[in-house]
């Protein structure tokens, strides 16, 4: 039980990585597809 739970410990951290890299990445297509819909509403697109 005892080396269940280091192991546990060992490896929230990296999914807790791989989480907020999916969550940048997730806002980071969010950003892009806001500055092409204004630089098509600038352009009178």
């Amino acid at each position: 039980m005892r080396r269940m739970i280091i192991a546990l410990a060992l490896l929230l951290p990296v999914a807790a990585c791989n989480t907020i890299e999916g969550v940048g990445k997730d806002l980071q297509k969010g950003g892009e597809v806001i500055a092409d819909t204004a630089k098509d509403v600038k352009e009178g697109n």
